[in-house]
């Protein structure tokens, strides 16, 4: 079996604010406005890529925000959302592996608690701060570099990581990473090979742990690539359906 476990912001999908041309499909609805789309070559490569390997897609999406989307190929039977947290199984939240995730980060309750605190106190916050799934903090900050630097200075960095992805901002458990996330997935179906994608910091973990990692062209941050085959997009190529092309390449 492969698996195919893939980001979706900006990997597969990208927000109606990215040009991908005119040939493109809408795949998510937020108050009936059209707000994320796939080429329709995205869409044909991921139909037939659907076929020869298990679809996963991971995702810091909370539930409510990945069911959202809807790719036009059928019942996707497994998605890992919440950063890898909950997983999904047609649909709805598989009770063990949520159980288990919640044991995992339990050591760095106290951790995200303290960042609540600091967050609460920060003048440039802009948005409610939410404990996603008592998983992981999300919030929004309109100075979002000050604001890492206050967390990453008074939090402990061996028990959490603190990212940002333009003005929303996230403090989650070293021990929440799609990585980790995708291990347990992968001994979980018994693969034999494991492709993966994803574009941002977010996905590091994702791609150092499959056989197969593709990033896009401007993929700064380092990897760590001894056990995995790195293949990097050409500028040319959207990088969704670069990915999806290599899927069909690779999958046995």
């Amino acid at each position: 079996m492969t698996i195919f476990a893939s980001d979706l912001d900006n990997t597969l999908i990208y927000s109606y604010k990215h040009d991908i041309g005119d040939k493109k499909r809408n795949v998510e609805l937020y108050q009936s406005r059209e707000i994320s789309y796939i080429t329709a070559r995205t869409y044909t490569l991921l139909s037939e890529a659907s076929k020869k390997a298990l679809f996963v897609p991971v995702t810091t999406r909370s539930v409510e925000q990945y069911k959202r989307i809807d790719f036009g190929i059928g019942n996707i039977p497994y998605a890992l959302t919440c950063n890898g947290g909950v997983l999904l199984v047609n649909g709805e939240k598989d009770l063990p592996w949520y159980d288990e995730s919640l044991k995992l980060v339990k050591p760095c309750g106290d951790e995200l608690r303290k960042g609540m605190s600091i967050l609460e106190e920060d003048p440039d916050r802009s948005f409610e701060i939410r404990l996603i799934e008592d998983l992981f903090v999300f919030t929004k900050s309109r100075m979002p570099d000050k604001t890492l630097d206050i967390l990453r200075n008074r939090l402990d960095l061996r028990l959490t990581d603190v990212f940002s992805n333009g003005e929303k901002i996230y403090i989650l458990p070293k021990s929440l990473d799609k990585g980790s996330a995708i291990r347990r997935f992968r001994k979980l179906m018994g693969a034999d090979l494991l492709i993966s994608a994803g574009d941002s910091e977010f996905d590091i973990s994702l791609l150092e742990n499959a056989d197969i990692g593709m990033i896009p062209a401007d993929f700064s941050r380092e990897l760590d690539s001894r056990n995995t085959r790195i293949l990097r997009n050409n500028p040319a190529t959207l990088f969704s359906e670069f990915v999806l092309e290599n899927v069909l390449r690779f999958s046995i």
